[in-house]
C-alpha cells in the first residue's frame, strides 16, 4: 500500500516534471521563433508563462504539506530541499526563455539580419543539459549529474566565442547595432539557462549524495564525488 508521504511525494516529482516539459517546449519554442522568425512560436512561449507559475506554486504547497506532516528524515528531506530549490530555478528559466521569444518579436519586426553564430549549436547545449539535469533527479544518477556540470564549460566557451564574433560584425557596420544588440542578449541568456541547469544538477548531487558543491571548481567537484 502506498502510503501518504510516497504519494505526495511522487506528485511533487510528477508536477515538476510538467514543469520541466514546459521549460524544454519554450526553450525550443523561443529557439524556432529566432531562427525562423516564427511568430506563433514566440507567442505561445509567452503564453505558457501563467501555467508555469501556477505550476511553481502548486510545488511550493506540496514540498510544504510534507515537511509539516511528514517531518522527513535524511534522504527524505534533502529530496524535498532539493526539489524547492530545482522549483525556483525551473521557473527562472520558464521566464529566461519568455525573454527570448520577445527578442525573437524585436528581430521579426526589425531589419533582416543574417545571423553570424550558430545559434541552434548553443541552444541545442543548453536543452541537453536541461534535459540531463531532470533525469538525473528523476533516476538519482549522480553520474549523470555530474556530466552536466563539465557541460557547462563547453557552454561558455561556445558563448565566449559567440559573443566576440557578434561584437565585430557589429564594429563593421552601425545599421548592425540593433539587432546585434539583441542577439548579444539571447546568447546571453542561453548562458544563463546553462547556469540553471547547473544549479539542477548541483541539487541533484545534493539530494543524492548529501554533499554540497556550490562554488566549487571542477576538480572538487570530481573529487568529493570520489570521496
Amino acid at each position: 500500500m502506498v502510503s501518504k508521504f510516497d504519494d505526495r511525494r511522487e506528485r511533487l516529482k510528477n508536477e515538476l516534471l510538467e514543469m520541466t516539459s514546459l521549460v524544454e517546449a519554450g526553450i525550443r519554442g523561443s529557439m524556432l521563433a529566432l531562427v525562423e522568425s516564427n511568430r506563433a512560436a514566440a507567442e505561445e512561449v509567452c503564453r505558457s508563462e501563467g501555467r508555469i507559475n501556477a505550476i511553481e506554486m502548486a510545488i511550493d504547497q506540496l514540498a510544504i504539506d510534507l515537511l509539516a506532516l511528514h517531518q522527513p528524515m535524511a534522504t527524505d528531506l534533502r529530496f524535498i530541499i532539493a526539489s524547492l530549490k530545482i522549483n525556483t530555478n525551473l521557473e527562472r528559466m520558464g521566464d529566461l526563455a519568455v525573454s527570448i521569444a520577445h527578442s525573437a518579436l524585436g528581430l521579426i519586426d526589425g531589419p533582416n539580419v543574417k545571423p553570424v553564430i550558430d545559434l541552434p549549436l548553443l541552444a541545442g547545449l543548453v536543452q541537453s543539459m536541461v534535459r540531463k539535469s531532470m533525469d538525473a533527479y528523476v533516476a538519482g544518477d549522480a553520474e549523470l549529474a555530474q556530466s552536466v556540470l563539465e557541460s557547462d564549460d563547453e557552454v561558455d566557451a561556445l558563448y565566449a566565442a559567440s559573443h566576440q564574433r557578434l561584437v565585430e560584425f557589429m564594429q563593421l557596420d552601425s545599421a548592425n547595432v540593433k539587432p546585434t544588440l539583441d542577439l548579444l542578449v539571447v546568447i546571453r541568456t542561453l548562458e544563463r539557462l546553462a547556469d540553471h541547469a547547473t544549479n539542477i544538477a548541483e541539487d541533484v548531487l545534493f539530494y543524492v549524495k548529501g554533499v554540497d558543491v556550490r562554488h566549487n571548481s571542477l576538480a572538487q567537484r570530481l573529487s568529493g564525488q570520489n570521496a
